[in-house]
């Protein structure tokens, strides 16, 4: 799997791309990422990747042709364009499988108030969001796009029926999780994981998980009920 990330930043990602499953990943050649600085595409002395908006407004916008230069310098024949951005559809489980299902992504962090739309339109097939929140630039969201979207490179996960259990899947949150001494601070393990029934443990699992997304997570909890009625 290859990532391209397009960024200003590109000193951001050395510690990340080294770190966990992720710089494991990388070093074993697992995922093949590949970083263009935006600066290297300016055209004066000043390296500028950003201007005034037209029709005034606050802040700044990063500009078409440097841009544009640095998503050339990497894509490919078959390279899906991603561009973080805070007006994006918002990232879940599901899109993290649609852009998975992509061997060649090319992540252009945003900044600033925007890009040029122009280069949306010439380059982009998904801008998305990672949460309804503001940034101070697109490689934190960058990141977390890289590291969600990796995990379902085959050899990314050392157990792979582990992406099958984990929160969001079904719209579902993840049950609690225990492990060794039994007692500790006066709380003992469910008596249920200790008992050995693997029938008793999946289902005491699904119900901590369905009450759980239902506590916190009302909206996952009703998408989930309609994905049951539709036999989904």
């Amino acid at each position: 799997m290859k990532f391209k990330i397009v960024t200003l930043f590109p000193d951001f990602f050395s510690s990340p791309l080294r770190s966990g499953l992720l710089g494991k990943a990388v070093e074993r050649g697992i995922i093949d990422v590949a970083i263009a600085d935006i600066r290297n595409f300016a055209t004066d002395r000043y390296r500028s990747c950003d201007d005034y908006p037209y029709g005034g407004g606050s802040g700044m916008v990063l500009m078409a042709g440097p841009l544009d230069g640095a998503i050339e310098s990497v894509k490919e024949q078959g390279t899906r364009v991603v561009l973080t951005s805070a007006s994006g559809k918002l990232l879940n489980q599901d899109l993290v499988k649609e852009l998975a299902a992509h061997d060649d992504l090319c992540i252009v962090c945003g900044h600033y108030e925007g890009v040029d739309q122009r280069v949306i339109d010439r380059h982009v097939d998904y801008e998305i969001s990672i949460g309804d929140y503001v940034l101070s630039g697109g490689e934190y969201a960058a990141l977390a796009i890289i590291d969600a979207v990796s995990r379902y490179a085959p050899g990314f996960m050392s157990n792979s029926e582990s992406l099958t259990e984990e929160s969001f899947e079904r719209d579902l949150l993840e049950y609690p999780h225990y492990t060794r001494p039994e007692d500790i601070f006066g709380m003992k393990v469910p008596g249920v994981l200790l008992s050995g029934n693997h029938k008793m443990i999946q289902d005491w699992r699904r119900g901590e998980s369905l009450n759980k997304t239902k506590r916190t997570r009302p909206d996952l909890y009703r998408k989930h009920l309609i994905r049951k009625i539709s036999g989904e």
